[in-house]
């Protein structure tokens, strides 16, 4: 019988890889934060999965809170259309994002991915500008460096040159874009970035808004973490300056959380680096601990009433599956875990955890630099990663990882033990040091 990665090949597209590319690992289990995999030569591996499955899985595998909320509301029913209906674990959920986000964000909208969190953010601030009067405001300010999405519009607003979509670019909308803000390094509990570079940074932003303020809708960002662009950290007070320019020039900002809230970055959100609240944000990942797509776009109330007394009235959009009850309730569980836990301190530890096991990275020639924040660590090499040889070589030192471009880097489940934590570390060093030296 042909094995399950035989069988695969060929079959299935998987994530920016060629159809007759390899899956080379299947899963077969899971289990708290580790994986058991098996490899295309029969080989078996137990590795930690240092990727919270793309930054989702926050409690890890078969965690029995979650999977209890996910029976319980199977035995009841497992989806229903949200027009015209509404369901408990929906309004549950959305009480507890009103409650646990940022004051003023008092409106939210559950969308099925992370991408068409933003597709419906970027409708909402378009809408917004033409119930204000102003429909010439329909293009975004967006950051060189980001990523927020791989739909038609999330694409339009993520790096138009080297970012994942540059070859569509007959395809997507055209908008304005700044330089990536100026890198960041966690020194004593705070983000630091060179003032002079700030300064000039927060002048480019202040000269394009004013120059393009009539075209413009809103202001587009991943605060202080951009993360599929290059696990880029950036200084918070950029992230203030655009609160500040947006409120003086009339335009919205959004903030895409999907990768950094729920504690991910140290913060609950990371906008609560620059202390500012945003006007529309974008979650997801995490959201549902991982268990089931879902994301929600929140706005305040000044954007709703906009909407809601516009001759449209509604917000243009609605998704087949949009705040599906299994999701809902899992993500009302996985919420209630993470803030009856001392996620904080457990955010807290991984990120001292971290900066002690990659250290020794720094010593590789290969390695140009490495930066912890909060759950985050990421080692990033002098030269293009060799994929499938770190991978590899992660796995025999216990340990998945999925790198890209030249970086190697990690986001643990929040419930990754101080063991844990140190062969993430110690199997990320080896892996490079092995494939790159």
């Amino acid at each position: 019988m042909r094995s399950l990665i035989a069988r695969d090949r060929g079959l299935l597209w998987h994530p920016y890889a060629p159809l007759d590319g390899d899956a080379p690992y299947a899963v077969h289990a899971g289990n708290g934060v580790r994986l058991s995999l098996g490899a295309a030569d029969g080989r078996g591996f137990e590795a930690i999965d240092a990727m919270s499955s793309w930054w989702s899985m926050i409690h890890g595998y078969r965690n029995p809170v979650l999977d209890q909320a996910l029976q319980e509301q199977a035995g009841k029913f497992s989806h229903v259309m949200f027009g015209g209906l509404t369901h408990q674990p929906a309004v549950e959920l959305a009480e507890r994002l009103i409650a646990m986000t940022p004051d003023g964000l008092d409106h939210v909208f559950f969308a099925d991915s992370g991408s068409v969190s933003v597709e419906v953010a970027l409708k909402l601030a378009i809408q917004y500008q033409l119930g204000r009067g102003r429909p010439q405001r329909t293009q975004f300010l967006a950051l060189r460096g980001g990523y927020h999405g791989d739909t038609f519009a999330a694409m339009s607003v993520c790096d138009p040159v080297d970012g994942m979509h540059a070859a569509f670019p007959s395809l997507v909308a055209k908008h304005h874009f700044l330089p990536r803000p100026p890198a960041a390094r966690l020194i004593d509990g705070e983000l630091l970035a060179d003032p002079a570079e700030v300064a000039g940074w927060i002048t480019a932003l202040e000269e394009t808004v004013a120059r393009h303020r009539d075209e413009l809708a809103a202001i587009m960002v991943e605060p202080v973490v951009q993360g599929a662009g290059g696990m880029h950290f950036y200084a918070p007070q950029c992230l203030a300056a655009a609160r500040r320019v947006a409120d003086d020039h009339g335009l919205l900002l959004i903030v895409d959380e999907i990768a950094t809230g729920f504690g991910r970055t140290g913060k609950l959100f990371a906008s609560e680096w620059a202390g500012i609240v945003p006007d529309i944000m974008c979650v997801g990942k995490a959201l549902s601990g991982g268990y089931l797509t879902l994301a929600a776009m929140l706005c305040s109330a000044r954007v709703a009433r906009t909407i809601t007394d516009s001759p449209l009235r509604a917000l243009l959009h609605g998704p087949t599956f949009m705040a599906n009850p299994l999701a809902c309730a899992v993500a009302c569980a996985s919420m209630d875990l993470l803030l009856s836990s001392d996620w904080q301190s457990n955010v807290q530890r991984i990120e001292q955890n971290l900066a002690v096991a990659l250290a020794p990275a720094t010593n590789l020639g290969s390695v140009r630099d490495v930066r912890v924040l909060g759950a985050i660590g990421v080692v990033e090499l002098a030269e293009a990663v060799n994929v499938p040889a770190v991978t590899r070589a992660a796995l025999e030192h216990g340990v998945w990882v999925r790198p890209f471009r030249n970086l190697v880097y990690t986001m643990p489940p929040y419930i990754s033990s101080p063991a844990d934590v140190a062969t993430i570390g110690a199997g990320i060093t080896a892996a490079i040091a092995q494939a790159h030296g």
